[in-house]
């Protein structure tokens, strides 16, 4: 299985890093040794001093699909749910810097912390989802699926020129303004529409 993830997917999100607003989707890739399941812990790597978190709606891919149309791509994701894509800020800078690619600093081990799925037929409008991030009991990012600048299926669309999508591939939507750091000790818990689907710590 494979790991894309879409970047600066919120107009306010690409302002606050002070990247410009896309007018093709931003697409980037993270292994499966990222993935980091069952609300377990995760451990502060020591290669940066600079670690953010952002939380994304996560589909899944339940079809096999190539060049989907999209008024098509409903048909290849039946199920979503919500990650973290922890960014190694400072490292990400100075790769942007040398215009080297962004993998050190978004794909290393455990960096894609994701909870369980749900079935999208128990979602009102997967078109109008909100879901939120709380670190120790306050909230730091509350997103809307209806703010996306690329939508579920058009992104669905988009990556399957370039990539053959396989059952279990995973689909990191993008993230919301409101990223910061992480420390060791903080708490985590993202929700979709106020139900609380993740919930780990940082050691």
């Amino acid at each position: 299985m494979k790991i894309l993830a879409i970047g600066r997917n919120y107009i306010d999100h690409a302002k606050e890093l002070n990247n410009p607003v896309p007018k093709k989707p931003v697409i980037f890739s993270k292994p499966e040794t990222s993935l980091l399941k069952n609300n377990n812990p995760f451990y502060y790597p020591d290669f940066t001093k600079d670690l953010h978190y952002e939380a994304e709606i996560v589909v899944k891919i339940n079809k096999l699909g190539k060049n989907i149309s999209e008024k098509f791509a409903n048909r290849y994701y039946n199920e979503i749910g919500i990650g973290i894509d922890f960014t190694a800020r400072d490292l990400q800078s100075e790769l942007k810097q040398k215009g080297l690619p962004w993998d050190l600093a978004k794909g290393f081990d455990n960096s894609a912390p994701i909870s369980n799925f749900i079935n999208i037929s128990d979602i009102k409008d997967i078109s109008k989802l909100s879901f939120s991030l709380d670190i120790n009991n306050k909230t730091v990012q509350e997103g809307n699926t209806k703010d996306m600048i690329f939508s579920i299926d058009k992104i669905i669309a988009f990556v399957s020129q370039y990539f053959t999508l396989k059952i279990g591939d995973l689909i990191f939507t993008g993230t919301p303004k409101g990223v910061g750091p992480i420390n060791i000790g903080d708490k985590l818990i993202a929700k979709i529409e106020g139900k609380e689907m993740l919930n780990f710590e940082i050691k």
